[in-house]
């Protein structure tokens, strides 16, 4: 198939297709975002879907698209569940995970509905000054087809992973276009959404002022970089060490920071518990909570003993930072934000 997305700046992340975790049986799992309220974030339904490998789905997202040139309509779009033809520009346009929403957002376009995670608030905060008031579309895992149908939407925006169940209900309310899955394959994915909405340059644009930001968080770093730990907390006691695939994994790897070995692997995450909480050790720790944090093991992680002779935070390098940013925004917006973090936190 020719590439349909000239000239795409998005670098497919090559890794394996090994994986650690067994799933974790959320309904539609979760790229970066909620998954079942017991199992959280990054369901591994979500990064072994069909036993692909992730760079396979980088590249495929990649690869998807359309050959329409600036302001042409009708246009084909490629994508994950086949192809889509929008007539003209959409004017409203419904988004079914938070990635869709920053990316739609980053270009100017106030969404008409959304699916909101079900373990963070309705409209991320970073997002609430440029997304408008979009309807409540239901959850990822529970979309409200009704809901939808009722706002007249001229576009639909989602993933395989999320929805697909619920494609053919979708594509018979508007043309919808499906990227294969959120989380690390989160540039392909910008792309690919703003070839549906005829806003391929403002995306390019956008990504490579991110890789001006990360090149000169990089640089300021220096050469000695620290290593870095990403610990999460989710419902039902799982902690998760973040790793190579995922979206705040492809942030560091710009930045060329380095990881703890059992984070430095070409899968999606090390679960670990609060017991063995010491697997987390590394120059700096960033912490983040999927919902409710009385609800996870985040309390009787740090107050283990282990967790207080912890290189990071013994030097007062442990640091808690935004979920709905750094695990769930999936998007150039959110990329943004967390270079910011790294540089405050990495430089002080």
């Amino acid at each position: 198939m020719s590439l349909r997305r000239r000239g795409t700046a998005a670098v497919a992340l090559v890794v394996a297709a090994t994986l650690s975790l067994a799933a974790c049986g959320g309904s539609s799992g979760s790229g970066e975002g909620s998954g079942k309220a017991t199992a959280g974030a990054d369901d591994k339904k979500a990064v072994a879907q069909g036993g692909e490998d992730f760079s396979e789905a980088a590249k495929k997202t990649a690869a998807m698209g359309t050959d329409a040139g600036p302001g042409e309509w009708p246009r084909t779009i490629t994508h994950a569940m086949g192809e889509t033809e929008i007539k003209s520009q959409p004017k409203r346009v419904v988004v079914l995970d938070v990635g869709e929403l920053d990316n739609v957002v980053s270009l100017g376009i106030k969404p008409v509905g959304l699916a909101p995670t079900e373990g963070s608030p309705e409209l991320p905060s970073y997002l609430k000054k440029d997304a408008g008031k979009p309807a409540n579309v239901g959850t990822i895992n529970n979309l409200n087809l009704e809901a939808i149908a009722a706002l007249k939407p001229d576009l639909i925006l989602g993933s395989q992973l999320r929805a697909a169940d619920k494609y053919d209900e979708l594509k018979q309310i508007a043309p919808t276009v499906f990227s294969l899955r959120p989380g690390f394959t989160w540039k392909e994915n910008y792309l690919l959404n703003a070839a549906a909405l005829d806003k391929t340059a403002e995306a390019k644009s956008q990504l490579a002022a991110y890789d001006k930001k990360v090149a000169a968080l990089s640089e300021k770093l220096g050469a000695e970089k620290p290593t870095v730990s990403m610990v999460r907390y989710l419902p039902g006691g799982v902690i998760r060490l973040y790793a190579n695939a995922s979206f705040i994994g492809t942030i560091l790897k710009d930045a060329g920071i380095p990881r703890p070995k059992n984070q430095d692997i070409e899968d999606l995450a090390a679960e670990v518990s609060a017991e063995n909480i010491d697997q987390a050790d590394a120059d700096y720790i960033f912490t983040g909570v999927y919902g409710d944090e009385k609800a996870t093991d985040k309390a009787k992680a740090t107050g283990n003993p282990l967790w207080k002779n912890l290189k990071a935070v013994k030097a007062g390098h442990a640091y808690d930072v935004p979920d709905e940013t750094w695990y769930l925004g999936l998007g150039v917006t959110a990329a943004n934000e967390v270079v910011a973090d790294l540089e405050k936190y990495l430089t002080k």
